[in-house]
């Protein structure tokens, strides 16, 4: 298992020669260009734990501070990218491959803490993206790490990067800004909106598409249909929490917890798409500074 998991690991990096024939030895279809990898990875899902665990939804802060302090607690010197998919599949296959319970122990802890708090989740995105090597890598990662959950079993307790919820909040409290900030947190909300989501909600709604970063996006969408949009919203909230439901019992510690934050933000999405004439008018006050 820790040679599958650091092979997949390494496919994750910008594709070169020598990824067809792993990439075959697994049964992956043929590696694909740097445009494709690019996409997935550059400009819809940030192969990044920091992304998914932190409350900003973006690189760095605590969240990846938390993963280096893995490292460096292994007495290692953490990489530059300390919360990267690759090298965080290629510690943990080589303490996988270290027989001694100290080994045994650190894998486990970053199974739980580092790789099934947010890899089952990204995956699924992945599995949905337009890459048919992508959603095949993707369908086969989330695999063996559920198989690597249930071999190692259930952690001792949640885990720290899953213990402090910070729930989706109302714009009419917190503001316009906030509230878009956090719509784009899988950690707040827990969903992965990429760009062709935002592609796809403005093609359901009948509303124009600004070729722009997801916020702006997000706001443009909102600008001309604050009711529509937000329910579009709640719909794919709920999509995710049946998603976290739908995954193996071994990864229920984790699941579950998603499960519970994906409900909490299409319960606030769903009444906020009531009050959608309150949250434009709260919006507008906003950006004017009143």
């Amino acid at each position: 298992m820790s040679e599958l998991l650091r092979a997949l690991g390494a496919l994750a990096e910008p594709p070169g020669p020598a990824a067809a024939r792993p990439a075959a030895a697994l049964g992956l279809p043929a590696p694909p260009g740097a445009a494709e990898h690019a996409d997935v990875f550059l400009f819809q899902l940030y192969p990044y734990a920091s992304v998914y665990l932190g409350a900003e939804g973006m690189l760095g802060g605590e969240a990846r501070d938390r993963v280096a302090g893995f490292w460096r607690a292994l007495g290692l010197q953490p990489p530059a990218e300390p919360d990267h998919l690759t090298p965080l599949l290629g510690l943990y296959s080589a303490l996988a491959d270290d027989p001694s319970e100290k080994a045994r122990h650190a894998g486990k802890a970053l199974l739980w803490e580092h790789l099934l708090s947010w890899l089952p989740f990204y995956l699924d995105a992945v599995v949905h993206c337009s890459s048919p090597f992508y959603r095949a890598w993707a369908a086969l990662l989330g695999e063996a790490l559920a198989a690597e959950a249930e071999r190692v079993g259930p952690p001792a307790s949640t885990p720290l990067a899953l213990r402090a919820p910070a729930p989706l909040p109302d714009p009419r409290a917190a503001g316009s800004r906030a509230f878009l900030a956090a719509l784009l947190a899988p950690a707040r909300t827990g969903m992965v909106l990429v760009r062709d989501d935002l592609a796809r909600a403005a093609a359901e709604l009948g509303l124009g598409l600004r070729i722009a970063e997801r916020r702006y996006v997000l706001e443009g969408l909102l600008s001309q249909d604050p009711e529509r949009t937000l329910a579009w919203l709640a719909a794919k909230a709920r999509a995710w929490g049946a998603c976290h439901e739908s995954r193996p019992e071994a990864l229920r510690p984790v699941s579950r917890i998603w499960a519970l934050r994906a409900k909490s933000a299409a319960d606030t999405l769903a009444n906020l798409a009531v009050a959608a004439r309150e949250l434009l008018d709260a919006g507008v006050a906003l950006e004017t500074g009143a």
